[in-house]
C-alpha cells in the first residue's frame, strides 16, 4: 500500500518540528573528517528545500560512518560538523548544529529553532543505544533493547511530524529508522521525496520493464546476493555475470579458474541459480588474469579456463564487446556490482568502465543499485547520464527482493 509522504501534510509547516531521518553517510576523509563525496547530502535537498519553504523547523538525523560510541578521539572525523556546513552551503542558509544526539544541547537548540530553520543532530552512531547489540547475554540485550526504547522516546519529544528520507538505512533496524516513529504513533509520520522516488523504481522495474530487460551482476560473493538473483532471474531476460562471483560459477561448471577466488562451499548454490535461470545466466567467456593480487602484478587475458598461477581480475575484451551489445539492445538495464577491480584503475578497470560507457549512451531505462556500483559511476562523472542512481547499495537489494521493510511499517499509509 502506498506510504504518505511530505506532500500529505499540511501546506503550512510554520511552528512545526519535523524530525527528518536523512542517509548523509557522506564519503570521507577518516583522518580528517573533510568530505570527499556529497551525492548524498545533495540528494536529501528536495526534501529538505520543500520542509523548510513551507516553513517547518527541521531537526535532521543521520549516521555517519562506522564510530565506536564512547571514543571520542577515534570518532571525530565523524562528527556532523563537515556535513552541517556543506548543507548549509547548499540551502544559502546557516545549519545549527548539535553537540550531542538526544541530550541537553539537542534540546534547547530544537526548542529554539525557528520556522524555516534547521538543526542537524550529532551523528547517531555516537550514542550507543541508536544500533541493537549484536552480541551478550539475554539480560544484557534485554537491557539493551529497554535502552533503546528509551532513547527513541527522547528523540520523539523533539519533534512533532517524523519523515523518513533515508532510503539506504531502510533495511536497518536503527533506533532513528524503527523505534523512532514507532514512538511517535499518533503523530503523522510520512516519506520524503528520495525514498518515494527509490520505491517507485524499483515498484516500476519489477512491474513492468521496457524489454529485453537484462542486469549486470558483480561483486565478490554469489552467497551476498541469492535472494537478489533469484528474484531477478525471474524477471529479467538475461543476467550478464560479472566480478569475483564469476569464479564460483565457473567452479561450479568444472571449469580451471586458477588461483581466483572463489566461493567453494557455494557451489551447489550456484549450479542451482544456473539451472534455475534456464539459460538466462551469462558468464564471460575471456578474462583478464593477473600473476599475483597487486596493482602491478603481470596481466593477460585468456580464454576459457584460467590457467594454475593465475586469477582473474576483470572481464576480457571479448567478453566487453559481448556485454556492450546486450546493453545496446536492451530496454532497460539494472546493474549492481563492478565486474572488476575497477578500483585499481586500467587495466582492471576496463570491464566496468565499458559497462557504465554502454548504459551511458544506453536509449534504454538505465538504473544503477547503489553501493560501490554507484561509486563507480559518480568516480566517471556518470551519474546524469543515467535514468536512476540508488543511493543505498544493501536497501536496494533487500527491496529488490521482497519489497518489504519493517521501516516502512511505521509510516502511515494513504
Amino acid at each position: 500500500m502506498p506510504k504518505k509522504t511530505i506532500y500529505d501534510l499540511p501546506r503550512d509547516l510554520s511552528g512545526k518540528r519535523i524530525l527528518a531521518r536523512f542517509d548523509l553517510n557522506v564519503g570521507i576523509d577518516e583522518r580528517s573528517g573533510e568530505i570527499r563525496n556529497d551525492r548524498r547530502i545533495r540528494a536529501a535537498l528536495p526534501t529538505l528545500q520543500n520542509l523548510l519553504g513551507r516553513g517547518a523547523a527541521v531537526i535532521g538525523m543521520s549516521h555517519l560512518g562506522r564510530p565506536k560510541p564512547g571514543d571520542a578521539a577515534k570518532n571525530a572525523p565523524f562528527k556532523m560538523d563537515h556535513v552541517a556546513k556543506r548543507l548549509g552551503e547548499y540551502l544559502q542558509k546557516p545549519v545549527l548544529k548539535a553537540n550531542d544526539v538526544a541530550g541537553a544541547d539537542a534540546k534547547s537548540k530544537a526548542a529554539a529553532l525557528k520556522p524555516g530553520e534547521m538543526l542537524l543532530l550529532e551523528n547517531v552512531r555516537f550514542d550507543a543505544r541508536e544500533q541493537p547489540k549484536k552480541d551478550g547475554s539475554a539480560d544484557e540485550t534485554s537491557a539493551h533493547e529497554k535502552a533503546m526504547s528509551e532513547f527513541a522516546a527522547q528523540l520523539a519529544e523533539l519533534g512533532d511530524i517524523y519523515v523518513n528520507d533515508a532510503f539506504g538505512t531502510l533495511h536497518n533496524k536503527d533506533v532513528s529508522v524503527l523505534a523512532l516513529p514507532k514512538a511517535m504513533k499518533g503523530k503523522p509520520r510520512v516519506i520524503g521525496l528520495l525514498v518515494e522516488k527509490e520505491l517507485k523504481i524499483v515498484d516500476d522495474l519489477l512491474s513492468s520493464p521496457k524489454r529485453p530487460f537484462i542486469a549486470i551482476m558483480g561483486g565478490a560473493k554469489v552467497s551476498d546476493k541469492i535472494n537478489f538473483i533469484k528474484v531477478l532471474l525471474g524477471k529479467v531476460d538475461k543476467l550478464l555475470i560479472g566480478g569475483a562471483m564469476t569464479y564460483t560459477f565457473m567452479l561450479a561448471q568444472g571449469k580451471k579458474i586458477g588461483s581466483s577466488k572463489a566461493e567453494a562451499d557455494k557451489l551447489n548454490l550456484a549450479r542451482e541459480l544456473v539451472q534455475a535461470g534456464a539459460g538466462k545466466i551469462v558468464l564471460p567467456v575471456d578474462h583478464l588474469v593477473a600473476d599475483r593480487f597487486d596493482k602491478k602484478a603481470a596481466t593477460k587475458v585468456v580464454e576459457g579456463d584460467i590457467p594454475d598461477g593465475w586469477m582473474g581480475m576483470d572481464i576480457g575484451p571479448a567478453t566487453i564487446n559481448k556485454y556492450e551489445d546486450e546493453i545496446r539492445h536492451a530496454g532497460t538495464i539494472v546493474w549492481n556490482g563492478p565486474v572488476g577491480l575497477f578500483e585499481w584503475g586500467e587495466p582492471f578497470a576496463n570491464g566496468t568502465n565499458a559497462v557504465a560507457h554502454g548504459m551511458k549512451v544506453s536509449a534504454g531505462t538505465t538504473i544503477v543499485g547503489g553501493g560501490e556500483t554507484a561509486e563507480a559511476v559518480e568516480e566517471m562523472d556518470m551519474v546524469d547520464d543515467m535514468s536512476h542512481v540508488s543511493t543505498g547499495g544493501g536497501a536496494f537489494l533487500k527491496y529488490v527482493e521482497d519489497r518489504k521493510f519493517k521501516t516502512l511499517d511505521q509510516i502511515e499509509d494513504r
